[in-house]
């Protein structure tokens, strides 16, 4: 296949009816997609520079093309038609232009779907508080978040203001209103998104990520002063999220952020995506952290390392441990044991557990 006679919506054209989740476009390599986790070169020649340069151009904007030569680089979402929403990340390397787009599913999830328990549903309904999602990046943070705004919007009369770097998934005024708030160009920062959108009667808050310090401290105070808020974090589990919380703030500060998080949060979600062993797709593995008076006692008498064992005897509200999670999976049959080892928190204990299983057989 010649590149030169692909076009952009070509290559987004098959994104969409390979159900690929990424599309990687780097100069000396055919496009590649991510298929289920795995990275498929087309059959196709490498890309030139021009050619990058000339996809680049078809779909960025003048603004974001001018971000690309002063800054190295550029984020936005765009729609293909009516088929799907992708988000871009433009940048330079080696001196030349590389693209990746998402394909942002447009469908979305119950909390079945996703795989959370139903007891989950009930914090959606709580009229304060913090709910954070976490896990690395392309674990399917996003798409949980959405799914929890879409179930507020279809079943609570609230205003829901969404801030997003860029913002993914479109949401529709249904039971609730929404206002979807879009970083560089609708506001400038999260800070100032926040900071603003306490002025806008909000019942609930979603930020996209937690990034610094100030965008911490803000949706902390919004959820202590009678806001529900939803927030992203990139760490894996809920003992190391609140650790991440309050370290990112100065030391005579850390005292005053516990006792602010042990009254506010609500739950913490850890999520991973894993390939399926039995089918092709992918499968979420979750540690879920729901807001207990003992938990937030440990939380705000700075004993973070109990958490994980509260968290195991915390089946009654839902709570589920990420390597009991990872070990249903493999029980089940959808994930294959290195990822099992690899991805669980304690592979001792999952080792000797395994081996008590042989045994019985």
């Amino acid at each position: 296949m010649k590149v030169a006679d692909i076009a952009i919506n070509d290559l987004l054209q098959l994104v969409v009816d390979e159900n690929a989740s990424d599309l990687h476009l780097a100069v000396a390599s055919p496009p590649v997609l991510r298929i289920h986790g795995s990275l498929q070169p087309l059959d196709a020649e490498r890309l030139r520079p021009e050619d990058t340069e000339r996809f680049m151009k078809s779909i960025t904007s003048e603004d974001h093309q001018q971000k690309v030569r002063e800054f190295g680089g550029t984020d936005f979402g765009f729609g293909f038609g009516t088929q799907a929403r992708f988000r871009v990340s433009v940048f330079r390397q080696k001196g030349v232009v590389g693209l990746v787009l998402r394909l942002i599913p447009s469908k979305m999830l119950t909390l079945e779907e996703i795989g959370l328990p139903m007891e989950f549903k009930e914090l959606l309904f709580r009229p304060r508080g913090i709910v954070l999602v976490t896990g690395p990046t392309g674990s399917g943070k996003t798409t949980t978040l959405a799914s929890m705004i879409n179930i507020i919007n279809n079943e609570r009369d609230c205003h829901i203001i969404t801030v997003e770097d860029p913002v993914e998934y479109y949401h529709d005024h249904k039971r609730s209103l929404i206002t979807q708030r879009e970083i560089g160009v609708d506001v400038p920062t999260f800070k100032e998104a926040l900071r603003r959108g306490l002025r806008q009667d909000p019942d609930v808050i979603l930020v996209g990520e937690m990034r610094d310090l100030e965008t911490m401290e803000a949706a902390i105070t919004a959820a202590e002063t009678g806001h529900l808020v939803f927030a992203t974090l990139h760490t894996t589990g809920a003992a190391r999220t609140v650790d991440r919380i309050v370290d990112a703030f100065p030391t005579d500060q850390q005292e005053q952020i516990r006792t602010q998080l042990a009254s506010t949060i609500q739950a913490v979600v850890s999520q991973l995506l894993l390939a399926r062993s039995d089918v092709p797709g992918r499968v979420a593995a979750f540690e879920i952290m729901i807001a207990t008076p003992s938990i937030r006692a440990l939380i705000r008498d700075n004993k973070t390392f109990r958490i994980s064992s509260d968290i195991q005897t915390g089946a009654r509200w839902g709570m589920v441990t990420l390597d009991s999670s990872l070990m249903s999976l493999y029980e089940r049959g959808m994930i294959g044991y290195e990822d099992l080892i690899t991805k669980c928190q304690d592979p001792e204990n999952i080792t000797e557990k395994l081996q008590g299983m042989q045994k019985k057989k």
